[in-house]
């Protein structure tokens, strides 16, 4: 018997959990699939949305009570997260709040009282966007070798450097900014000398520029360039020195995120797929008659069924205070595989029709896809499993 089995992890949903499903949807369904597509065309951002979101009081659901928040868990961020991107928003829709749903918590277990109260209960409320500023052009995965630099100076920071893929930037008023404060070749241990800092985007010092991209149009990919940024020491997340530890604390939520979006992702397109193999006649039968379409949208209900159990155990592992690392990764790696192949499905059901806009199962093809590239590669989380969970030597 496993140690989840005896403590008696349970599988039902407690009723606040499910008002926070179905809330969420009902709210969701306001926004529906013409909406995404023209937001994802246009390539504007879904205020409408977010405000929407914000007024619900649900960006809040993970910050704690005394900063405005609801203090709930990562197993609701999930439930909200799967029920946003199930929506037909997908990714355009949870990319636009991500960022606000969890990925303050280093800022909320590290930040000083001062920085939690200035910043976190406008966080809450919507009032303030904030990207997220760690991936290099240089660096890509091995965020170590990042050479955007923070320079002491008095009480300030003197930060230069470029960042790459920062989502949301355009639209942000503060950046959660990962740095060097020691060079990569002065550190004994390669992770040290790394500070984190939440900080204003001062347009005078910061160059923002969108990435021209495949999908998620509604929300910017960004490269953005630092030009002596000054940084007040207050600004500083926790001790210098120590900002990549901080961002480990995020880390492992942030993939169960990114999981139940995807799961979300792939159990909307299966739902367009089934809608229309009932509909579609052809050969004086609906599609779904035959096993060659009925047979991969059965084997992908089964797979988004398995992946959403493991995504299921490592939220539970979190809010319980247990190790959740291999169950993190594994949600992380199975939801988007499931989720990435219910959209090719999808699109593929519909036939010539699925590569056109106006059944927005294409749209949901290209956003799916990114999960198995973003924030992590499927690659890299096989790397973690082998080397940390089977134990082999590392490979990198």
């Amino acid at each position: 018997m496993s140690d989840d089995t005896a403590a008696g992890m349970n599988f039902e949903l407690s009723e606040d959990q499910e008002l926070i499903r179905t809330s969420v949807a009902e709210l969701c369904r306001k926004f529906d699939d013409h909406y995404w597509m023209e937001k994802d065309r246009d390539h504007e951002f879904p205020t409408e949305f977010y405000q929407a979101i914000a007024s619900g009081g649900w960006l809040g659901l993970t910050i704690p009570e005394e900063y405005g928040g609801h203090g709930l868990g990562i197993t609701e961020a999930t439930l909200l997260a799967e029920e946003v991107s199930r929506s037909g928003g997908g990714m355009n829709a949870a990319s636009s709040i991500h960022m606000s749903i969890f990925g303050m918590h280093p800022v909320v277990v590290h930040g000083s009282e001062e920085l939690k109260k200035r910043t976190l209960p406008r966080v809450a409320t919507g009032d303030l966007h904030v990207c997220f500023g760690v991936t290099e052009p240089g660096a890509g995965l091995d965020t170590p070798r990042i050479q955007t630099f923070a320079r002491r100076d008095g009480d300030h920071y003197v930060v230069n450097g470029r960042k790459v893929w920062i989502s949301k930037a355009m639209e942000s008023e503060k950046i959660l900014l990962l740095t060097r404060t020691q060079r990569y070749d002065e550190v004994t241990k390669k992770t040290d000398g790394m500070t984190l800092f939440l900080t204003d985007l001062d347009r005078a010092h910061v160059d923002i520029r969108p990435i021209a991209k495949m999908g998620r149009n509604a929300v910017t990919s960004n490269e953005v360039f630092i030009d002596d940024l000054r940084i007040p020491v207050e600004d500083r997340v926790g001790e210098e020195g120590q900002g990549f530890r901080y961002l480990l604390d995020g880390l492992n939520p942030e993939r169960m995120l990114i999981a139940a979006e995807a799961l979300g992702l792939g159990r909307v397109a299966l739902d367009r797929a089934v809608r229309y193999a009932k509909e579609r006649v052809v050969f004086d039968r609906p599609i779904g008659m035959n096993q060659a379409i009925q047979f991969p949208l059965a084997d992908s209900l089964a797979r988004l069924d398995a992946a959403e159990l493991i995504l299921r155990k490592a939220t539970w592992r979190y809010d319980n205070g247990k190790s959740c690392g291999r169950e993190a990764n594994t949600a992380k790696y199975l939801c988007a595989d499931a989720g990435f192949t219910a959209a090719d499905r999808a699109l593929q059901t519909h036939g010539g029709m699925g590569y056109s806009e106006e059944y927005h199962v294409s749209r949901y093809f290209r956003e799916a896809r990114v999960m198995r590239i973003a924030p992590v590669s499927q690659e890299m989380i096989l790397n973690y499993l082998g080397s940390h969970t089977l134990g082999l030597p590392r490979s990198y």
